[in-house]
């Protein structure tokens, strides 16, 4: 009993400390697993949990999802970007709607169309306002002026914000009663674009693009590009596309003169034909015409020009600060204090306020 009680105390001495009596099961055992036993020290198990997991390295699928989101990021600031932009350049532009009120027939704003029993309307930026052959409409903006629309025309507002009122007149014709400081409504045409200086006027566009615009109080910048034209009341200036202003006169001047100055200024003559006219214009001139000659200093020859300044001295005598040498080079100092001696209008009021409308001309060829 006592040896049979040994046996397992032996047994499991071996199994645990390798003392006793060895095993013969165990150490077979041992024999096919030994080739798994592990001769490393044992861990530390008390420093696991001060120890720091590596950071994990980016895969190429976690690269690619960042790079797709940065993308989809600036999509969205560009976007962002560009609309904050064109909000506040349409806010600028876009201020107050100009009032319509129906004269006759049925005048039209895109698909709407005022008929008799139509109240006002209202004319927004970007909108355009369609006359028939048998429409007439006016619009207003109480702080600019009164414009009233004859049959046949398209006028277009283009910019309606603080100090810049800008409509485009793309055929027809308008009569504008403008109220507003000058320089702040000017109208584009297709040939020349016209910038009030605190005036009354009326301007004509035909289907070619021609113009002709017409003061009657006040006066008027015409310009396309550095070509430039003043029409003070009662006088008239023609324009054509690609050519602009032609040369502003008043509308009681000879018939002669009139018919000589559309050719100087529009048809396709010989020099010869050229130098008859330009007798003509200077021979025929009178008094109220230093308007033209004061002009046509600028758009003549430096041959012609001597000619040109010796009629209109006869006609207006310059001030003193204005010498010859000094116009037949058309010092600017002296064409502005020639042209002030007039009395039409103060050109220093144009030098102001044109180069605001200068930097874009969407309309003038």
């Amino acid at each position: 009993m006592s040896e049979h009680k040994k046996d397992p105390v032996m047994k499991d001495d071996y199994l645990w400390d390798g003392s006793g009596e060895p095993d013969p099961e165990v150490q077979k055992l041992e024999n096919l697993l030994g080739r798994y036993r592990h001769n490393q020290p044992a861990p530390a198990f008390d420093q696991i949990a001060v120890e720091k997991p590596a950071p994990r390295r980016w895969s190429f699928p976690a690269f690619r999802f960042s790079f797709q989101l940065a993308a989809v990021a600036a999509v969205l600031l560009i976007g962002i970007t560009t609309f904050v932009v064109f909000r506040a350049r349409q806010s600028r532009d876009s201020g107050p709607a100009w009032e319509i009120a129906r004269i006759a027939g049925a005048p039209r704003v895109g698909w709407h169309s005022l008929s008799a029993n139509s109240e006002t309307a209202k004319l927004k930026v970007g909108q355009t306002l369609v006359t028939d052959n048998s429409s007439r409409a006016s619009i207003t903006l109480d702080e600019t002026g009164r414009i009233e629309v004859d049959p046949a025309s398209r006028l277009r507002v283009l910019a309606s914000g603080p100090s810049r009122k800008r409509l485009s007149l793309e055929r027809g014709t308008i009569h504008a009663t403008i109220w507003a400081p000058p320089g702040e409504f000017v109208v584009d045409t297709p040939s020349a674009v016209a910038v009030d200086l605190g005036c009354v006027y009326t301007l004509h566009v035909d289907d070619s693009g021609a113009g002709l615009l017409r003061t009657t109080m006040g006066w008027v910048g015409f310009k396309l590009h550095g070509h430039e034209a003043f029409i003070p009341a009662g006088a008239v200036c023609a324009t054509r596309p690609r050519i602009g202003p032609g040369t502003p006169y008043f509308e009681d001047a000879s018939p002669s003169f009139r018919e000589a100055l559309a050719r100087f200024d529009f048809a396709k003559i010989t020099p010869q034909e050229r130098k008859a006219l330009l007798g003509t214009l200077l021979s025929d001139a009178r008094k109220e015409d230093a308007l033209a000659l004061w002009h046509l200093l600028s758009r003549v020859s430096d041959v012609e020009r001597p000619g040109v300044y010796d009629r209109l001295a006869a006609l207006a005598p310059p001030p003193p600060d204005v010498a010859r040498e000094g116009i037949l080079r058309l010092d600017p100092k002296m064409m502005d204090s020639w042209w002030n001696s007039f009395g039409y209008g103060d050109v220093y009021l144009w030098h102001m306020y044109e180069r605001t409308w200068s930097e874009d001309q969407p309309h003038a060829k």
